[in-house]
């Protein structure tokens, strides 16, 4: 049979969460929350605070980030993570107990840093948040006892069957002495003060059972032995403030032999008491902190730890001036580090010749980017900043004069009859075209083209004469010219009175005139042939913007610019039939898919399946 927590046998009692030995949990208090508050300041942020008395402590991060936690006292003292030192996962005295402070490792885990202790708390602590990117949220846990909880202390006093509040307590006045040997029970007994006490009513009955056997009184001692101090504990450390306890034993009085405890009196044995040893501070030591995370997720990238100058001193580890450590090889704070090769730039193809026989232009070529296992992936897989240009100018020469041309005046010199429409030519160098021309030779391109808007037989009309001269060479100024109304018979032209023509628009007798500057416009040279003969090529021309001297302007209208650019020969290509071309292998397949055309002993016998290949590729780089 089992032993409950009352030390019965058959007994099912347990400790609940509170300490109670056959408790109901109600002696106590849990407190738990979480704090997701958002803070901006860089630096310490109170999150909560722990009560004294508090038990089962946990301060929890919920996942892993660049902060830290940190544990204070009341009274300023810093107990971890304090005065932006960050401390080594480990165990840390404070409060009246014994924090264990947990950071897993910055790589391979994801869990945040926690903080716990048994407990309970004689003094009230503040947990703080060393805040450096957004809070990923704290959990915080503890317990406090309740209303009705009975200090342990208070149930190793009380008298047999004497009720407090519904349970065993204590009367009014307590000797001290008693107390004293109560804290020597528990210290034999060998209860820890950082767990919850057990209480344990039963074994203070009120009355002697009928049916329990009177316990044997022990003997009185014999006055002939007595205690005697024979020496001390060995030093809980070997540097850096340790403790020590004298060690008692039974020995005869006069011959000062030891003899066994039972001969002595166990009431007069001396309490142990803590005597300190081993003051002398401990060697300082480099304390290594976790690898960061690599730089870079491919190729050579770098990684940083912490390496702080350390120190114990009276069961704590403290921060020291490096200069202590400098008896010891420093570690290396940053290494390098890869964890996979990068992807890499590869030329697929060799530059495509230029897009204009002469002048400047363009020619491509293909760049993919190729992991180490010689696959294509996507582009962002590889270092944008070092990607090979795929497209760049080429210069094929000057290239020959040519005419530049405007387009066509919309609107014929004559409202009716013949007239003429106008544009200006201007012979220039061409840097487009592929007409092998030094000059633009004398076939000079028209300037005026005939046009006729009908008949005017019978037609009253106005007629405006020729405008004078303006009034001024620059500027602004004013000319004249005469209107008259006419009617035309038969080719002749008759002057009538102003009257006749007053149901017409009347043009303007005088104007404005502004000589200079006179404007700018737009000139463009013949078409280009196609750069290609079938499936979709293009031919360019040049254009320019010109003043009334015919030089270079910057005045024209960008909307009324006449396109440099248009498709051309856009029907399928007809590939000739060489009868000659022909397989001379079944297995030519295996020659284009291991690209052994680009020889000439496999390109003549797999000359149907090479060429096949070679004109894909070439409408592949006519589409782009």
């Amino acid at each position: 049979q089992s032993i409950g927590c009352d030390d019965y046998l058959g007994s099912d009692k347990v400790i609940d969460k509170c300490g109670i030995c056959g408790g109901d949990n109600t002696a106590c208090k849990v407190v738990s929350g979480v704090f997701k508050h958002t803070l901006t300041n860089l630096g310490y942020h109170k999150i909560v605070e722990i009560p004294e008395g508090a038990t089962k402590i946990n301060i929890t991060e919920m996942s892993k980030s660049n902060n830290y936690l940190a544990l204070r006292s009341r009274s300023g003292r810093s107990i971890i993570n304090g005065n932006w030192a960050i401390d080594r996962p480990g165990r840390y005295e404070g409060g009246g107990t014994m924090f264990t402070y947990k950071r897993p490792n910055e790589i391979s885990s994801t869990a945040g840093e926690s903080f716990l202790a048994d407990g309970p708390t004689n003094e009230v602590l503040d947990v703080y948040m060393i805040h450096q990117q957004p809070n990923p949220g704290i959990h915080y846990e503890y317990i406090i006892p309740g209303d009705n909880v009975i200090s342990p202390q208070l149930l190793a006093h009380r008298r047999p069957g004497e009720p407090l509040n519904g349970q065993l307590g204590m009367p009014e006045s307590t000797n001290h002495e008693d107390e004293d040997l109560h804290r020597e029970t528990d210290t034999l007994t060998g209860q820890s003060a950082g767990t919850f006490p057990v209480i344990q009513p039963q074994r203070f009955p009120s009355h002697q059972p009928e049916n329990q056997v009177p316990a044997v009184q022990p003997p009185r001692q014999n006055r002939e032995y007595n205690w005697k101090q024979i020496g001390k504990t060995e030093c809980t450390t070997t540097c850096g403030k340790g403790s020590q306890y004298p060690v008692f034993h039974c020995v005869n009085r006069i011959t000062h032999e030891e003899v066994s405890d039972s001969y002595c009196d166990s009431s007069t044995k001396p309490i142990p008491e803590e005597e300190a040893c081993n003051l002398f501070p401990c060697p300082a030591f480099w304390d290594i902190g976790e690898w960061s995370e690599c730089s870079k997720t491919c190729g050579l990238g770098m990684q940083h730890r912490q390496i702080l100058c350390r120190q114990m001193y009276a069961n704590r580890t403290l921060t020291v001036q490096q200069y202590r450590c400098h008896h010891l090889e420093k570690p290396e704070t940053t290494s390098t580090c890869q964890l996979k090769i990068c992807s890499e730039w590869q030329i697929r193809t060799e530059w495509t010749s230029c897009s204009v026989p002469c002048g400047v232009g363009q020619r491509t070529r293909d760049v993919k980017c190729v992991s180490n296992l010689g696959d294509i992936v996507d582009d962002e897989e590889c270092n944008m900043k070092l990607r090979p240009n795929d497209i760049e100018n080429c210069d094929m020469g000057p290239c020959a004069k040519s005419w530049f041309l405007t387009e066509w005046s919309d609107r014929c010199s004559a409202e009716c009859g013949d007239g003429v429409r106008t544009r200006s030519v201007v012979c220039m160098t061409n840097h487009v075209s592929s007409l092998p021309l030094e000059g633009c030779g004398n076939n000079r391109p028209s300037e005026t083209t005939s046009c006729n808007n009908g008949p005017c037989a019978g037609k009253v009309e106005w007629f405006a004469g020729a405008w004078t001269q303006c009034s001024t060479e620059c500027g602004s100024g004013t000319q004249q010219r005469e209107v008259i109304c006419v009617r035309e018979t038969e080719g002749n032209f008759d002057v009538l009175n102003p009257y006749e023509c007053s149901h017409l628009e009347k043009p303007l007798s005088q104007q404005s005139c502004y000589l200079k500057p006179c404007g700018s416009k737009w000139f463009h040279t013949e078409w280009s042939t196609c750069s290609k003969s079938c499936e979709g090529g293009f031919r360019v021309r040049e254009v320019r913007c010109l003043s009334d001297d015919m030089t270079a302007s910057t005045q024209c209208d960008p909307q009324l610019k006449p396109e440099e650019k248009e498709p051309c020969n856009t029907q399928d290509c007809i590939p000739e039939i060489d009868e000659n071309c022909k397989d001379k292998y079944y297995n030519c397949n295996v020659v284009v898919q291991a690209r052994l055309c680009v020889y000439t002993y496999y390109k003549t016998a797999c000359c149907a399946s090479c060429t096949r290949v070679a004109n894909r590729q070439l409408g592949f780089l006519g589409r782009r």
